[in-house]
């Protein structure tokens, strides 16, 4: 098996990729190679023009249906008809393809990461170049404050500290050596003589060689992985498709069946009874069902960005309320992704600083009060207008002196630094020197080891005494025990000195030292997560952690957070990436229920955990801000991105972005998804049921040799019905309980719950009332002639089902519960599209010049009242069927 780059010694990289650690490439080498691999830059998969994602918009089968009912209307002389549907469809469409417009932009956010130049060695000669222009096997210069160019094999390290966060997750800097690494399959995170591109250098200097550019980096097979990962289907496409397809089935059979019905049992010319099959075909056909729905997301969208919400594509607003597993990246989302000190330990004994502030003491510790000192004095935090700048650890210990201590500034006025000894890698010690009023004072800052075994006196409340035996084990157990709740111990010790080396040696100064006490780190949790998750657990939605920290370090915050409970097996709950490699799919697909944390992950372990929960049909929803995350949240059935510490990349490859970067949105916009979802359901039932009843009177009047309702009918119906009052509805608030109920998941489509049921028997039930009207038209007639008589009828007919329509728009709020009261009329807007709509309906026949475009007569009185009374009783038969369902059905 081939090496790993970080296998392999650097005088074997350089005779491989025949260049030279010294001097780098000759020009003539550097121009073949990039006639050869091209430019160090990342490349786009090619986009389709606005023409193509115009004509992708009419691929969807519910289009499909428009487009032939626009086909049928206009067959049968409707242009009315034909142009309203047309217009639907191409608003439909132009939507559509300003919804994409903003959804090809990943591959670009990775292209705007690149560094624009880059300090090299070539033929001997230092130079700055362009970043693309960097080519396999160019000796490149790093120091602190650069972005790394390409990926590279460190060959000369001085301190060198590379922040990796947006790429492997890891939460503080990393420590680089250019030492040969002898691991199998080491994950990112672990190859430490290896820097990727775009990581940021924090500290320190080094030198490299590339070994990859462009596409071939690691960031590189990100931009690929998003190209070649197809975005999965929301359960709205799904629910949306699925609906489509039955109801092409559903209009066939009842257009074939009332052609088939009409030419066995009527007298009439084929013709005729062909357009009369069209027409029935037409009312069947939900003309303003995918408006509804686009306006009903799109009215979501604008609640949820009231709440930071920002949505980017409007079906991720409902897929998030069907949302079973949230799998959340752990740097930045979860946590502040800014160290804090949260433990001090001083005299042997553990502060809190969570529980307590030990400056507002009594009497404070003259302990802390030293150990504030050497906080400020060993560091080497630079402090601008934007706040503070450099290492995360050192930035942290300066914050907390600005929170407890403010005057720390005079004690670094007071004791400037005079001489240093830097941090390495070995000695895992910093010391610097200052002046005080008896000489000079070192102060040494390290690992806890290695401070330990250097320290021959200790500070014990203000007295310097020897350090014991006891001293030391109990720090020790101190320190493994903070290290166990995941918290990044230093120690700190000093020195006194006559006087400054010429030369300051660590074997010398470093010696002898003083412990002053520990401090205890963490990137702490984000303070409004923990509710959030209990609240994502209430309402169904397992949150699990996927992060590229420590296991340690992952678990702790997990458990801090309740992602991970006191019931739950550590050695089951807990996976890395290396055990994840290890397993099948099959055994991986068994073990993935059990998991609630996964540690030290590449990118493409995040999309494997993503594919498998969602090869257990669950609906998955991925947040993340970094680069490392873009291809789960493209893959996930909902891409979460932050928008405040988000890269560019994880806001392109996501579906939403949270403009607070809180994790509560979170739960806030699962509530939303959960209403908009309710609501579509609503609306869905009332415009089915309404063209059931259409088909059910149509089908039933050429039965029975009647007058049948003229498209021009059908159509003003479902152009006063489909708009305001199912848009409205669209308004509704959230039911009670709607954060208490599982998550539907996939196998739930819009007529689950209950909803499939009540369009069949509400729809029928609407048939039979207009039928019963048009049956009482014809036995008591207000008028003389055959011809005046089935003239009213037919116009008795029409109200009565335009009325009753809306009527039942305000039973379909709830499939079981009752709406008589004053619920039912919360909905402002609701309220006032029912009456507009009401009006619309009504005047065609009151106006009377309208009366020939609609073919309906002039009603008296009488006539009214009984197209009124039975129009309402909808109303009243539905809250009997309902309080049946409840009574004796366990319904609601």
């Amino acid at each position: 098996m081939a090496k790993q780059p970080y296998q392999i010694d650097v005088t074997d990289l350089t005779s491989e990729l025949k260049t030279n650690a010294q001097t780098g490439l000759t020009e003539e080498q550097v121009r073949d190679r990039l006639a050869k691999d091209g430019p160090n830059a990342l490349v786009a998969k090619k986009k389709r023009s606005l023409f193509q994602k115009f004509v992708d918009q009419f691929k969807d089968l519910m289009i499909g249906i428009l487009l032939a009912a626009a086909l049928v209307a206009a067959f049968t002389g409707e242009t009315t008809d034909a142009a309203f549907i047309l217009a639907i469809v191409i608003i439909n469409a132009v939507f559509g393809v300003f919804q994409e417009s903003k959804a090809e932009g990943a591959i670009e956010a990775l292209k705007a990461l690149a560094t624009p130049k880059a300090r090299v060695v070539r033929a001997g000669r230092d130079q700055e170049v362009l970043a693309p222009d960097l080519v396999v096997g160019d000796l490149v210069y790093l120091e602190a404050g650069d972005v790394v160019p390409a990926d590279l094999r460190l060959v000369s390290v001085a301190n060198l500290q590379v922040e990796e966060s947006t790429l492997t997750g890891e939460s503080v800097p990393v420590e680089k050596t250019d030492a040969v690494l002898t691991g199998e399959n080491l994950p990112l995170g672990d190859q430490a003589n290896l820097a990727f591109m775009n990581a940021n250098v924090t500290y320190g200097k080094a030198t490299g060689i590339v070994i990859a550019t462009g596409m071939q980096t690691q960031v590189g097979q990100i931009a690929k992985s998003l190209q070649s990962t197809d975005e999965t289907k929301s359960p709205l496409q799904e629910n949306l498709a699925q609906l489509g397809r039955i109801l092409t089935y559903l209009i066939l059979a009842i257009a074939t069946l009332t052609f088939v019905v009409g030419y066995f049992t009527q007298d009439a010319k084929v013709i005729d009874l062909i357009l009369t099959s069209i027409s029935l075909a037409v009312a069947a056909i939900p003309e303003g069902l995918p408006a509804i729905v686009t306006v009903t997301l799109a009215l979501g969208t604008a609640r949820m960005a009231k709440k930071a919400a920002l949505v980017r594509k409007l079906p991720a607003v409902e897929t998030l309320g069907s949302t079973d597993i949230i799998g959340s990246d752990k740097t930045g989302t979860l946590t502040q992704n800014k160290m804090t000190v949260e433990k001090l330990v001083l005299a042997g004994e553990i502060v809190d600083l969570q529980a307590e502030n030990p400056f507002e003491a009594d009497q404070v510790n003259p302990d802390l009060l030293k150990l504030a000192d050497l906080l400020a004095l060993n560091n080497d935090t630079k402090e601008i207008d934007d706040g503070l700048v450099g290492d995360p650890t050192e930035t942290a210990l300066i914050a907390f002196n600005k929170k407890y201590r403010p005057a720390y500034t005079d004690t670094l006025a007071q004791m400037p630094r005079v001489s240093e000894i830097p941090f390495d890698s070995e000695r895992k010690l910093m010391t610097t020197i200052h002046p005080v009023a008896k000489g000079y004072e070192a102060t040494v800052k390290g690992a806890p080891d290695s401070i330990l075994a250097r320290v021959s006196q200790v500070l014990d409340h203000g007295k310097i005494r020897p350090v014991t035996e006891a001293d030391l084990a109990k720090y020790q157990d101190i320190n493994a025990e903070l290290a166990d709740q995941a918290l990044r111990v230093l120690a700190f010790a000093y020195k006194d000195l006559n006087a400054v080396p010429d030369n300051p040696q660590a074997d010398v100064v470093e010696k002898d030292l003083i412990l002053v006490g520990l401090i205890a780190m963490i990137d702490p949790e984000r303070p409004e997560v923990k509710g959030a998750v209990f609240e994502a657990k209430k309402a169904g939605i397992q949150p699990i952690m996927i992060t590229g920290d420590h296991p340690k370090t992952a678990a702790a915050i997990a458990g801090r957070l309740g992602i991970l409970t006191e019931e739950d097996d550590r050695t089951k709950a807990v996976m890395t990436g290396a055990e994840l490699d290890e397993m099948s799919e099959e055994a991986f697909q068994d073990r993935v229920k059990d998991v609630r944390v996964y540690a030290r992950v590449a990118p493409a372990h995040k999309v494997k955990i993503v594919q498998a929960w969602q090869g257990k049909g669950k609906v998955v929803a991925m947040t993340g801000d970094g680069v490392n995350d873009a291809p789960a949240l493209k893959t996930a059935d909902i891409g979460v991105a932050m928008g405040i510490t988000g890269t560019e990349v994880s806001k392109e490859a996501a579906d939403m972005v949270l403009a607070d970067d809180n994790f509560s949105t979170i739960v806030a916009a699962v509530k939303e998804g959960r209403k908009v979802f309710a609501n579509i359901q609503k609306a869905l039932q009332y415009l089915l049921a309404s063209n059931l009843a259409e088909v059910i009177a149509i089908f039933m009047m050429t039965l029975l040799g009647w007058e049948v309702l003229a498209p021009v009918m059908i159509l003003w119906i479902n152009l006063v019905t489909d708009t305001l009052p199912a848009i409205a509805l669209g308004l509704e608030p959230a039911q009670k309980g709607v954060m208490s109920q599982k998550p539907r998941g996939k196998t739930a489509n819009f007529l689950s719950g209950g909803v499939g049921p009540a369009i069949i028997w509400q729809g029928t039930m609407q048939a039979i009332l207009v039928l019963a009207v048009y049956g009482i038209a014809l036995a008591f007639p207000e008028h003389q002639g055959s011809e005046l008589i089935h003239g009213d009828a037919l116009t008795m007919a029409f109200m009565t089902l335009g009325l009753m329509q809306m009527f039942n728009a305000i039973n379909v709020k709830s499939v079981y519960q009752s709406e008589l009261g004053p619920q039912a009329f919360a909905n402002k807007f609701f309220n006032w599209a029912l009456v507009f709509s009401l009006f619309a309906m009504m005047a065609v026949v009151f106006i009377k010049p309208l009366n020939p475009i609609f073919h309906v007569t002039y009603l008296d009185s009488h006539q009214w009242l009984t197209v009124v009374l039975a129009a309402f009783s909808i109303i009243v038969i539905v809250e009997l069927v309902k309080w049946v369902q409840r009574q004796f059905f366990n319904k609601g």
